[in-house]
């Protein structure tokens, strides 16, 4: 049985806006599991319910076997992690880290322990501890965060955009230091972001989500590498999948300026169809290509080069370690068992005979 069950919820707000509807989801126990999409989709919207602060309006959450729909936050065992920190700045760090065992009235002992052992994990020394959050850095602050959530030994760890608010550096060090927290002490975490890099570097599973729905659920690479519409294929990845417009006939992958035969959807006729295929799935060759682009601007990114060409009217990006520099055209060739085909009217990939041998 899952650790956390998410069934049927819905949010509806007084003024009849529908922020989530009807969320699955399924947590396992040590999971990292992040919520991502972009702003207005409902992803804090969700993680506020899970921890009480919004009631839902249908639905039911069971943790560790336990409803808690109409649990207060308080009875839920839950620890957060906000974006701004919601740190006490009339408190010194010490008591921010404490202040929920305070709360609950532990004896001063076990929350000095709990402090103390916090305070070493995320490395804020005894000089930091008698300071106040606004005499910290945005880092050491977010680390006061993540101090006072790791003193709680909660059953659920909830994390709402803890890093938007660092530059792009100390992002990338407070990445790491999470995933290695998480990975040494094993907890069940829910981390909401619209950050792609966030995601496909610390989740175990990925909820993508878009306009209050999930729009798909899984590993980060098999998202990335296996998106069941256009939008999550769109939404992971730089520079972003290309999208090549045609139609699929019997199989066959046509456009004016090429053909493609895909064995697996044989007997197949969309009439509008997208041909997806990542930068990094398209190769600069001599011979034998699949079609020629029309060179437009190179961006070099010193071990690889991003090449910019034309297909036609189609903007196509490729991700080459080759000299490409003085070409005005280049041959390429798709690795089209890497290729997904989406319909058009339905935006979402088209399914064929999973079986089928890719030539």
């Amino acid at each position: 049985m899952a650790y956390l069950t998410i069934k049927n919820v819905k949010k509806v707000y007084p003024n009849g806006f529908c922020a989530v509807k009807d969320f699955n989801l399924e947590v396992d126990a040590h999971d990292f599991v992040v919520i991502l999409g972009p702003s207005g989709c409902g992803k804090s919207t969700m993680l506020r319910m899970i921890s009480g602060l919004e009631a839902i309006t249908e639905g039911e959450m069971i943790l560790d076997e336990k409803k808690i729909n109409n649990l207060s936050p308080k009875d839920r065992d839950i620890a957060m992690v906000f974006q701004n920190y919601a740190l006490y700045g009339h408190m010194s760090v010490y008591d921010n880290i404490g202040f929920s065992l305070m709360v609950r009235k532990k004896k001063q002992r076990f929350i000095h322990e709990r402090v103390m052992n916090a305070s070493k994990i995320v490395e804020i020394n005894e000089e930091q501890l008698k300071r106040k959050p606004g005499q910290l850095s945005g880092g050491q602050r977010q680390r006061v965060a993540l101090g006072r959530t790791i003193a709680r030994e909660a059953k659920l760890f909830l994390m709402d955009e803890p890093l938007s608010n660092l530059d792009a550096k100390l992002r990338g060090d407070m990445r790491v230091e999470i995933i290695e927290l998480w990975r040494k002490y094993n907890q069940t975490v829910i981390y909401v972001s619209h950050d792609q890099v966030e995601a496909m570097t610390m989740a175990t599973k990925i909820v993508l989500m878009n306009e209050g729905v999930i729009e798909q659920v899984g590993s980060p690479n098999f998202v990335y590498n296996h998106p069941e519409t256009l939008f999550a294929a769109t939404f992971l990845g730089t520079p972003q999948i290309n999208l090549i417009p045609g139609s699929l006939e019997d199989g066959c992958f046509k456009n004016e300026m090429f053909s493609i035969d895909f064995p697996e959807y044989k007997g197949i006729n969309v009439e509008q169809v997208l041909l997806g295929i990542r930068s990094e799935n398209i190769f600069v060759v001599d011979k034998d290509e699949d079609f020629i682009l029309q060179m437009d601007y190179v961006e070099y990114l010193g071990s690889k080069s991003i090449l910019h060409g034309l297909l036609g009217e189609t903007q196509i990006a490729v991700n080459t370690k080759e000299d490409v520099a003085n070409l005005t055209n280049c041959k390429v060739k798709l690795n089209k068992t890497k290729a997904i085909l989406f319909d058009v009217q339905t935006s979402k990939a088209i399914r064929g005979d999973q079986n089928a041998e890719r030539s």
